[in-house]
C-alpha cells in the first residue's frame, strides 16, 4: 500500500503519517524548498518506520504541484491513496494567498493524482465549507452553503467543489471541525479557534482572583475536535470499502456553546469563570446600519483593532461568536462504531490544551526580552547620568549596545562614568549642562544630535527632591520654584527638543522617572511630588496626541532608591529601599514593553485606595506624617544620626518604597 501526502509537515499531516506507516507501505510526501529540515525533525519522531517516508520536492501553487515529469513517470501506477491535506487554515490570511493555496493548490493536487493514476483521492476540507448556514448541515449537503463572504469559508467551499466536479478518480472528502491539540498531550503547532481567547483568559487570571465571578458572552456552539480523533477517523474511513463519493463530518456530535467552552479553559487556567454570560444575539437587535456606521468612525476602528491586537485575535473572529451551523455526523459515527474512535470530552483534556499553549505558544514567549534587541545601535540619552539611577541606567544601556549620551552638571563625575563604560567596551559621550536652565537644555539636545545623530530614547532622570513639610515652607517659596524648574520645566524642555525629530522618523520613546509619591500623595514632599505629577500629566496628554506617530511615553513611578539624592536624610539609612541597579531594571522593562506606566504594586494600591476611599488614604498618610520627624535642615539644626524607632521601622517596612 503506497501513499502520497501533501501537507505532511502540517499539523494534521504529521499526526496522520505515523498511522499510515503502521500499514507497512511507502509514504511519499510533498515537501517545498525550505521544509526539508522540518521533515527531518519529524522523521526523528516517527522512529525506524520513517525510513519508508520519501520526500518529493514540489510547490503547491505550481502545475502538478511542481513535481517534475521524471518523478511523475516514476510514481505512475504506484500510488494507492492520495491524501491532499495542504491548505491555509487561517481566518486572518489574505484572500489572494488563500485562493492560491486552497483553490489552485487543490486543482494542482487533483491533476497530479490523476497523472499518478492514484486509486483514490482523499481531500481534507473543513466545516468552513458550509459557510454560515443557519441550521443543521448534513454530510450530503454542499450547494446549500451560504454566507461565504469570508475568504477562508469561500476558498474551502470552492476547493471542495473542484474535487466533486473535476476529479476523475474515486474521491472521499473529510470536513473536520475546528482542530485543537492532541487530547493526550495538548500538542498543537498554531493558534486558531478557541486559542484566540486564551490571551484574554490569561489577562483575566492576572487581574482577578480565580474565585471572582466575571461577565462574558454566550454565543453559538463551537464545534471542535482534537487532532488525534481527526487522524484516527480519517485513517479508518480512508481504508473502508464502498465509501467513495461521500463526505464525512469529523465533528463533535455534542458541541458546547462558546461560553461553556471558555469557562472550561478558564477553569484549566485557574482564571475567573464567566458566571454571568450575556447572549451575543442581543447585539443583533442593534440595526446593522448603526453597527456599520460606528465601525466607519476612525476612533472606533482603532480601538477595536488595538483591543483585538493586544489579545492576539484576528479582526474577523468576533463575527463568528453567533455561529449558526450545526453539523450532522451520524453517517461518520456509524462507520466508527465499535472501533473505539470517538470524540473525547473537552472536560477531560482542556487542561492539557491550556498547559501546552502557555508553555509553548503564548505570544509573550516570543517577545524579545533582551535589552540589546531593543537598544543596540540606538542613541539613548540619560539625564542625571553621572550618579544614582542615571549612572546605573547608562551603564546598563551601554552594555546592551546602545550609543549612550549622559547629561549632568558635574564634569568630573561624568568623566568617571564615561571611563567606566568605555573600559567595558561601551560607546558613550558626556554633555555637561544645568538642566534647570532652558538654554542649557536646548544646547544639550543640539550637541547630542550633532555628534551622535537623532535621539531614539530619552530617559528624563535628572531631578531635585526636597523633604520639608508645608508648614516649614511658608517662607521658602523658592523650594517649589526650583523643584518645578528642574523636574518639570527642564524635563519638558528636553522633550520638546526631541519630539520634532522623533515625529519626523515616526519612532522614539520618552521615559520619565517619576515617583511613587505621586500615587501615594506622600507628606513632606509636596514640592517634589507636585513637580513629578505635572510631568506625569503632561505625558498622559502627549501620549494621546502622539499615539499614531510611533512615539511612546512611559512614566515610571519609582519607589525610594538609595542614591546620593536621599543621602542627606539620615533616617533613610534605616528604611528599606531599592538599589540603583534595581531601578535601572525598571527602565529596562519600560524599553522592552513600552507601557504607559510602570509602578510597584504598593504604588498602584495606594492610588486605588485614594480613589475609592480618599479619607482612609488621608488618615494613613497623616499618621505617617506625625510618626516621622522633619529633617534636621528644615528644623534649622545640625543633622545627626538618629536611630529609628521600632514603630518607624515596622511602618516603613510595611510601606516599602514610599517616601516619608
Amino acid at each position: 500500500m503506497s501513499y502520497f501526502v501533501t501537507g505532511a509537515t502540517g499539523f494534521i499531516g504529521h499526526n496522520l503519517i505515523p498511522l499510515l506507516l503502521k500499514r507497512r507501505g511507502k509514504v511519499y510526501v510533498l515537501v517545498r524548498k525550505g521544509s526539508e529540515d522540518k521533515l527531518d525533525r519529524l522523521k526523528a519522531r516517527w522512529g525506524k518506520a520513517a525510513k519508508r517516508v520519501v520526500a518529493v520536492r514540489g510547490d503547491l501553487t505550481r502545475p502538478f504541484l511542481g513535481v517534475r515529469p521524471a518523478k511523475r513517470k516514476e510514481l505512475e501506477g504506484k500510488i494507492d491513496h492520495f491524501f491532499h491535506l495542504a491548505a491555509i487554515y487561517d481566518l486572518a490570511a489574505d484572500a489572494a494567498s488563500q485562493e492560491a493555496t486552497n483553490i489552485n493548490g487543490t486543482r494542482n493536487a487533483v491533476k497530479l493524482a490523476e497523472a499518478f493514476g492514484a486509486m483514490r483521492f482523499h481531500h481534507v476540507s473543513s466545516i468552513a465549507a458550509a459557510g454560515l448556514f443557519p441550521g443543521t448541515f448534513t454530510e450530503d449537503m454542499f450547494e446549500e452553503a451560504i454566507g461565504l463572504d469570508n475568504p477562508y469559508f469561500r476558498t474551502k467551499h470552492d476547493s471542495e467543489g473542484l474535487v466533486r466536479e473535476h476529479c476523475s478518480i474515486p474521491w472521499r472528502i473529510y470536513r473536520p471541525a475546528i482542530v485543537v491539540g492532541d487530547s493526550r498531550t495538548g500538542e498543537i503547532d498554531k493558534i486558531d479557534g478557541p486559542y484566540y481567547f486564551f490571551k484574554l483568559i490569561q489577562k483575566m487570571r492576572r487581574a482577578m482572583p480565580a474565585w471572582m465571578p466575571a461577565i462574558g458572552l454566550e454565543g453559538g456552539r463551537l464545534n471542535m475536535v482534537p487532532v488525534d480523533y481527526v487522524v484516527q477517523a480519517m485513517d479508518h474511513i480512508a481504508h473502508l470499502p464502498r465509501q467513495d463519493g461521500k463526505c464525512f463530518h469529523l465533528t463533535d456530535p455534542k458541541p458546547m456553546r462558546i461560553g461553556q467552552v471558555l469557562n472550561l479553559f478558564a477553569e484549566a487556567a485557574h482564571a475567573p469563570q464567566m458566571s454571568m454570560r450575556v447572549d451575543a444575539r442581543l447585539f443583533n437587535l442593534i440595526p446593522s446600519v448603526v453597527r456599520q456606521g460606528m465601525m466607519m468612525l476612525p476612533p472606533v476602528r482603532r480601538i477595536y483593532r488595538e483591543v483585538l491586537g493586544s489579545l492576539g485575535m484576528p479582526p474577523d473572529v468576533l463575527k463568528f461568536i453567533n455561529y449558526p451551523t450545526k453539523f450532522d455526523s451520524r453517517e461518520t459515527q456509524k462507520l466508527l462504531k465499535g472501533t473505539g474512535i470517538k470524540v473525547p470530552r473537552l472536560d477531560d483534556y482542556a487542561w492539557r490544551l491550556w498547559d501546552y499553549w502557555e508553555r509553548n505558544l503564548d505570544p509573550d514567549l516570543f517577545i524579545d526580552r533582551s535589552l540589546r534587541g531593543h537598544v543596540r545601535g540606538k542613541v539613548v540619552v540619560v539625564t542625571g547620568g553621572s550618579s544614582g539611577i542615571g549612572h546605573a541606567t547608562a551603564v546598563m544601556m551601554a552594555r546592551a549596545g546602545a550609543r549612550v549620551a549622559i547629561v549632568a552638571r558635574d564634569e568630573s563625575k561624568l568623566a568617571d562614568t564615561v571611563r567606566e563604560i568605555e573600559e567595558e567596551g561601551g560607546e558613550v559621550k558626556s554633555f555637561s549642562a544645568d538642566l534647570a536652565e532652558m538654554d542649557a537644555c536646548d544646547a544639550a539636545i543640539e550637541k547630542i544630535v550633532a555628534q551622535m545623530g537623532p535621539i531614539d530614547i530619552l530617559v528624563n532622570n535628572a531631578g531635585r527632591s526636597i523633604r520639608r513639610g508645608i508648614a516649614a515652607s511658608y517662607d521658602r517659596f523658592h523650594d517649589f520654584e526650583r523643584t518645578m524648574q528642574l523636574n518639570y520645566f527642564g524635563s519638558l524642555r528636553l522633550i520638546m527638543g526631541v519630539l520634532p525629530l522623533m515625529e519626523k522618523k515616526r519612532s522614539g520613546q520618552i521615559i520619565n522617572i517619576s515617583s511613587i509619591g505621586v500615587l501615594s500623595n506622600a507628606p513632606r514632599f509636596s514640592a517634589y511630588v507636585a513637580s513629578k505629577a505635572a510631568m506625569d500629566a503632561f505625558s498622559r496628554c502627549a501620549s494621546s496626541e502622539f499615539s499614531d506617530t510611533g512615539i511612546s511615553f512611559t512614566t515610571i513611578n519609582m519607589p525610594l532608591v538609595r542614591t546620593p539624592m536621599i543621602a542627606p536624610t539620615k533616617m533613610y539609612e534605616n528604611v528599606p529601599t531599592i538599589t540603583p541597579e534595581e531601578a535601572a531594571a525598571m527602565v529596562k522593562q519600560a524599553v522592552i514593553y513600552k507601557p504607559q506606566r510602570i509602578a510597584t504594586r504598593l504604588g498602584i494600591f495606594a492610588q486605588v485606595l485614594h480613589a475609592v476611599a480618599p479619607k482612609v488614604s488621608e488618615i494613613i498618610m497623616n499618621s505617617a506624617f506625625r510618626m516621622f520627624p522633619d529633617s534636621a535642615a528644615s528644623q534649622g539644626v545640625s543633622d545627626q544620626q538618629v536611630a529609628a524607632s521600632s514603630e518607624q521601622v515596622a511602618f516603613a517596612s510595611l510601606m516599602r518604597g514610599i517616601h516619608w
